[in-house]
Order: structure tokens, then C-alpha cells, then sequence
């Protein structure tokens, strides 16, 4: 069928509304890969696209351009359906920043990535709960601007908090190597501020590139020392046992306090090394793994546990690294060992299973290594006292690992060993620092964790303390009581001092002991003026943390940042972040 003469002049027209018309060639036909500008007679090349053509017309011709725009937009938008930035308000700039800065707290607290901010979906929820179309998240570069500046915010009222004249700092540090096979060195603060709170953070988590030599550890912590210029500050250094680390404190001006829980573990690692619990530990670990390793005999079990009445628990694995999680591998197992039994009656396999008397061996077991655990978890907060818990903490489990008559030969050898390892580890730590702390400790300054033959020594060294530190300056104000006014001008009569410091001591030991599940720190908070500079003092040994479990726990932080796909993070970056989220869970 043959065309007509309208549609033969349409095909001669080129995009654009007739702006660009296609070329001809030299027979007369048409070239629909190249097109002619109408108003300057330029060639382009066309390739379906109006791109170019669009750009050449607001580029050269101005008023073509706007007009052609403008009657194509005018065409579309009678054609499309109305979008969602037709309509609703747009967010004013101060609103927008604010989002913006919670955006990169968000991210900086809960340990989320930077590309979060260019996903869609995030976007659209953004746009449906501000009611503003037109919103759109903030880049990555301003949200990591955002992120340095929190940081440089954050790390002010830090410093602050470290300049108090009254304040005397704590430091744990540990090492810890990051999936991209970078190490860092992550260093705690622990202090009692001016209202008798026990405040933990963060200083940092720096990347190191040297070796772990003695010295070269050294330099590091006083590097992080000088940076938070607290030179004046630092009492106590807490580190694992690892001979490196203890080398490295020793060289260093400060106390060093090996960590309580890490003594623990390795004692009671001898001895179940040592011990008749091998046997019965291994079978429990492989028909653990059994059920680890299968999904289907996993849910097998779940349906035993079910038919038995039993909540649909897992199997816990125990690790070499933690000695609780053998304790929780027995008891988890002790838990449910009908339903474990009845499963693996019905499957062929060729586990050997437990027997009755190793069934009773893990149950010794695990009444044993209960208050271990206990001793374990007690030592390890950050937000409340565990120095002056040490000894006592010590003295209570002898009294529980003491051997007693009715114990098997197995319990028995059990027992012994962790008591002689025991006593051989507690006389390599900072005992003389820990005797102090429990001394000023008001729950436990009767001694009673002490031996008798040692008490007076300790008492004696409170009191050369307080003759060197002298008298404590009060100032009383007008609406306080008489009584503690000449209280107050007791404790600070520059007359005679040699004799009223041990007075003041002595008044401090008849002082009743507060209950166990009393706060130290509140008892001292409303006794500081009564007892000056000895509650000054005991500010500073009540801060020491007993175990270096805080930057273990900022190191699992740090393992949420630094992952597969965040591995390429700078150094920088990475302290920042660890660092504002530790800080940022505390308000």
C-alpha cells in the first residue's frame, strides 16, 4: 500500500517538533542517522536519542529550547498521572540539619554502615513519615562530617570530665586483630567523678603496625596517655597475663592490675586439663557437635524437647577461650539429656554416649564451676565497684573448693588443683592495691578476706597515706549543722595532725559495714566531708576495674563495625565510630 503525501512530509520532519530534520542523501533518500539543525544548520549525529539535540538547543538557541521544553512538558503532564511531589510540604533547612545529625548519630550509636543513606527504601520511608516528597538523605561525605564533628563534640566533654582536678584515672588496654588482619589497641578510662559516679568510656582504638614487643606496647599506651593529656592523672593500668602486656605495665610509672577474670580462666583451664572430667567432656562435646553439625537432628531433638514438655533450646558448644561455656555445655546438656537420649536412640550413628556415672562426674562438675561463674560475671562490670570485690570474691571460692570428706577421689584431686594454682597466680597480682580498695571498700573494710596476721599492715599503709596528702581543706557553709561544722574542723585542724589523721582513721574502721547489695560509692557520697582526704583516696583505689573485660566488650563493638564488607575502613574512621558509640550509649 502506498503512502500518502501527509505521511511522506511527516517523515521528513526530525525529532524535536521539526527543530532538527533528517539529512538526505545524494539519491534523494532519507538519512535517519544524521539530522540538521533547522535554526543553524549543524549536523548530528542521531541515534534515537534527543539528548544532545536538547542540550545544543538551550545551549545555542535559548529561546527554542524553553519553548520546546515547555510545550512538551505542557504535553506530558496533561498525559501522566500526577507523582508524589505534586503534592505535600517541603522541610524546612532547619529541619533538615536536624535530621541530618540524627541521621549520622544513628549511625555512629548503633554501628550501622555510611552507605545506608543510599538505600531507596530508607529514602521513601524518610519521604512518607516528613511528608516531604522532594526529601532526600544526606551523602556519605555529610554524613561523615557530621560523624567528625560528633566525634570532636563528644571528646571535649570527655576531656572535661578527665581535667577534674579530684578525678584519678584507671586504664585497661588490650590488643585485638580486626577480620582485615589489622591489630588495634583499645584502651579504656574507669573514674569516679565529682558525684560519686563510676564513669567508664572509651579513649580510643588506634591501629598499631609495630610488633608486640614490650617497649613497643609501652610506647603505645603512653602515646594515648599523652594524647588525652593525663599524664597527672593515670593510677592504674589493667591488662591481661600475657607476658607481654605485664612486661609493658612494669616499664611504665603506673600500677599495673593484672586481670582477675583472665587468673580465673586459666586456673580452672589447668584443671579441667587436669583432671577425670576429660573423658566425660569429650563424649559431651561430640554428641554436641552431632547435633550442631545437622539441621534434621536438630529439629529432631526440637521434637523430643516438645513432646517432653521442654522449651526448643539448642545445644550450646563449648570454646577453649572461655572456660563458661564448658559449664554452659554441661548444663545445657544436663538440661536436656532425656530428650537428647530418646533422639539419638532413634538415628544410627556412632557416638558413644554417656554413661550414668559420667553423667553424675558432669554434674559434680557443674555445681562446682556454678560459683565460679558467678565470680566471674561479678568481676566483670564496668558500672559499679569489682576491685575491692577481688579478695573477697578469692576467699569465697577457697572456702568452696575446699576439699571435704564426702568427695570422690576425681572431685577431690579437682579441688586441690585449683587451690594450689589458684594461690600460685594470686601472688603475682597488685595484692597490696587490692588489700587497699577492699580496706576503703564500706562492705568489706572489716577484713575479713584478709588474713588476721595482715589487716594492721593495711590499716597502716591508709595511714602513711594520709600523712602524705595532709589535711583536706573545709570550707563549711552557714546552713549546715553545728555538729558537722565542728566535725569538719576536726578533720581539718592543721593543730596537732599527726594525731587527729589516725583518729580519723579509727573513726573510719567503727564505722558499721554497709550491706552487700549496698552502692560503696553512695556510702562514701554522703560521708565525704566527714572523712576529707581519706575519701579522696578512696576515689582513687574504689575507679580500679578488676578485670580488663571493658575493652573486650569495646573490641565485640568494634567487630560490628569492622566487618567483610567495611574492612577497607580507615584507621581514623574506625576510632571515631567505636569510640561515638561507646560514648553515645551513656546519654
Amino acid at each position: 500500500m502506498e503512502k500518502s503525501a501527509g505521511d511522506a512530509s511527516q517523515s521528513l520532519l526530525g525529532p524535536l517538533n521539526g527543530k532538527f530534520i533528517y539529512k538526505k542523501n545524494a539519491d534523494g533518500t532519507v538519512n535517519k542517522n544524521t539530522v540538521i539543525c533547522s535554526l543553524c544548520r549543524k549536523e548530528f549525529a542521531f541515534h534515537r536519542s534527543c539528548s544532545s539535540l536538547t542540550y545544543h538547543l538551550n545551549a545555542k538557541h535559548v529561546w527554542a529550547g524553553s519553548s520546546a521544553n515547555v510545550a512538551t512538558a505542557s504535553t506530558s503532564s496533561a498525559l501522566r498521572q500526577p507523582k508524589l511531589t505534586d503534592y505535600g510540604k517541603r522541610l524546612s533547612k532547619g529541619t533538615t540539619d536536624k535530621l541530618t545529625n540524627s541521621i549520622a548519630k544513628w549511625i555512629a550509636g548503633d554501628c550501622r554502615p555510611i552507605s545506608i543513606v543510599e538505600d531507596e527504601g530508607l529514602n521513601e520511608a524518610f519521604q512518607i513519615a516528613s511528608s516531604d516528597a522532594t526529601f532526600r538523605l544526606p551523602s556519605r561525605g555529610t554524613v561523615m562530617k557530621k560523624i567528625h564533628q560528633l566525634y570532636s563534640d563528644e571528646r571535649k566533654a570527655k576531656e572535661e570530665l578527665l581535667a577534674g582536678s579530684s578525678n584519678h584515672v584507671s586504664l585497661t588496654g588490650d590488643h585485638w586483630t580486626s577480620v582485615s588482619n589489622h591489630n588495634y589497641l583499645g584502651v579504656t578510662a574507669h573514674l569516679i567523678d565529682s558525684e560519686w559516679k563510676l564513669k567508664s568510656f572509651a579513649l580510643t582504638v588506634c591501629k598499631t603496625t609495630t610488633r608486640h614487643y614490650a617497649d613497643a606496647c609501652a610506647e603505645q599506651f603512653e602515646a594515648v596517655i599523652k594524647d588525652w593529656k593525663i599524664e597527672s592523672k593515670v593510677s592504674t593500668i589493667g591488662t591481661d597475663s600475657a607476658r607481654t602486656m605485664v612486661a609493658a605495665a612494669r616499664r611504665m610509672p603506673y600500677e599495673h592490675i593484672p586481670c582477675a577474670a583472665h587468673m580465673l580462666q586459666r586456673t580452672i583451664t589447668i584443671c579441667l586439663e587436669d583432671s577425670s572430667f576429660d573423658t566425660a567432656l569429650a563424649k559431651c562435646r561430640k554428641i554436641v557437635g552431632h547435633f550442631k553439625h545437622s539441621p534434621a537432628s536438630t529439629e529432631e531433638l526440637h521434637q523430643q524437647q516438645a513432646a517432653l514438655g521442654q522449651a526448643r533450646e539448642p545445644l550450646i558448644q563449648d570454646v577453649s577461650t572461655r572456660w563458661n561455656s564448658t559449664l554452659l555445655m554441661v548444663s545445657r546438656y544436663l538440661r536436656n539429656q532425656e530428650a537428647v537420649n530418646t533422639t539419638l536412640a532413634q538415628q544410627k550413628h556412632n557416638l558413644a554416649t554417656l554413661t550414668n556415672l559420667e553423667c553424675v562426674k558432669l554434674q559434680k562438675l557443674e555445681d562446682v564451676l556454678e560459683p565460679c561463674r558467678y565470680v566471674t560475671e561479678l568481676l566483670g562490670g564496668e558500672s559499679y565497684v569489682s576491685c575491692s570485690v577481688v579478695l573477697p570474691a578469692l576467699c569465697h571460692l577457697k572456702r568452696v573448693m575446699e576439699p571435704t570428706d564426702e568427695d570422690q577421689g576425681y572431685m577431690m584431686k579437682f579441688k586441690t588443683t585449683f587451690l594450689k594454682d589458684l594461690d600460685t597466680r594470686k601472688a603475682n597480682i597488685n595484692n597490696r592495691w587490692l588489700k587497699m580498695a577492699t580496706a576503703l571498700d564500706p562492705r568489706f573494710k572489716d577484713l575479713k578476706s584478709i588474713p588476721k596476721d595482715e589487716r594492721d599492715e593495711v590499716w597502716t599503709w591508709l595511714g602513711e597515706m594520709l600523712a602524705e596528702a595532709g589535711p583536706a581543706p573545709a570550707q563549711p557553709t552557714e546552713d549546715e549543722p553545728a555538729a558537722k561544722k565542728s566535725l569538719l574542723l576536726l578533720c581539718s585542724s592543721d593543730s596537732d595532725s599527726d594525731k587527729e589523721e589516725p583518729r580519723l582513721l579509727a573513726r573510719y574502721k567503727a564505722e558499721p559495714c554497709i550491706g552487700m547489695r549496698e552502692c560503696p560509692l553512695e556510702w562514701w557520697a554522703a560521708h565525704t566531708s566527714a572523712y576529707g582526704q581519706l575519701s579522696s583516696i578512696a576515689r582513687k583505689y574504689l575507679a580500679t576495674p578488676a578485670t580488663s573485660v571493658p575493652c573486650e566488650r569495646l573490641f565485640s563493638l568494634a567487630g560490628n563495625i569492622i566487618q567483610k564488607k567495611r574492612a577497607a575502613l580507615h584507621s581514623d574512621n574506625v576510632n571515631k565510630l567505636v569510640c561515638l558509640s561507646n560514648w553515645l550509649k551513656e546519654t
